[in-house]
């Protein structure tokens, strides 16, 4: 089984470290011209020194930046997107706490990262890619969309599952344009400076209580994800519309 993306145009957010920079490497280290996007300029940096990839640093929360981007891409492209990957996201420096104690402000910024600039990215991307007749979309969601949160974070929880409803519903809306949408949902991986101090509070038995949890007993890594981003994003899932692909180990 071979995977190439030659001649392809990809664009990857959250790129700056963890997830999106093993995906945006993959992608092009498999032939994609990448253009990757971070709020952190010395980590995207760091993404870049693969080779490949375009950067720019921009704030999601901002939807008409967001969309400007992708116009951006499209004009460097001469065309549609071939493939969007929409990583950015996480807990925006949040722990779990009672519900009673949550701020709007908490609330509303875990909507914005997760959420939002997923529904500004892929409103921007879309029309390209329907007068194409082709495209895929892959969203990384969390097991956090299925299923209560490790983390405890009320926002987190719910934004995931309304990014995972988003993604079912736009494979049915861009389906009949050719257009995949699909989403990859991670299990616990120790990728940033959130998922350590999370892994920390757990202490050594609530650690070992974790991984013994998992069917393949061991953690996995950013790359597991980015393998499963190439899957949907290759001629392999050319059938394949509306999935959460669940990378965990085994729960």
């Amino acid at each position: 089984m071979q995977i190439r993306f030659d001649n392809r145009t990809v664009a990857v957010t959250g790129a700056g470290h963890g997830f999106g920079r093993a995906i945006a490497r993959r992608f092009a280290g498999l032939g994609a011209r990448v253009f990757a996007t971070d709020l952190s300029e010395g980590e995207l940096a760091e993404t870049a020194t693969a080779g490949g990839i375009v950067t720019k640093v921009l704030d999601l929360r901002d939807r008409a930046a967001a969309a400007g981007w992708i116009g951006e891409i499209e004009r460097a492209a001469g065309g549609a997107i071939d493939v969007l990957v929409s990583n950015a996201g996480g807990v925006a420096g949040q722990v779990g706490k009672p519900i009673a104690a949550v701020t709007d402000a908490e609330w509303d910024v875990i909507f914005a990262i997760n959420v939002h600039a997923a529904f500004a990215l892929c409103r921007a991307a879309a029309p390209a890619m329907q007068r194409a007749g082709r495209g895929r979309i892959v969203t990384i969601s969390s097991g956090a969309g299925l299923a209560p949160s490790l983390t405890g974070i009320q926002a987190y929880c719910s934004a995931k599952h309304a990014l995972v409803g988003l993604t079912r519903q736009l494979a049915h809306e861009l389906g009949p344009s050719g257009i995949t949408v699909n989403s990859v949902a991670p299990g616990f991986i120790r990728t940033n400076a959130a998922t350590e101090r999370q892994w920390e509070s757990y202490g050594a038995e609530g650690q070992k209580a974790l991984v013994e949890r998992i069917a393949l007993h061991h953690l996995g890594t950013a790359e597991d994800i980015a393998n499963a981003v190439l899957f949907f994003a290759s001629d392999f899932a050319s059938f394949v519309s509306g999935q959460v692909l669940q990378v965990d180990g085994g729960r």
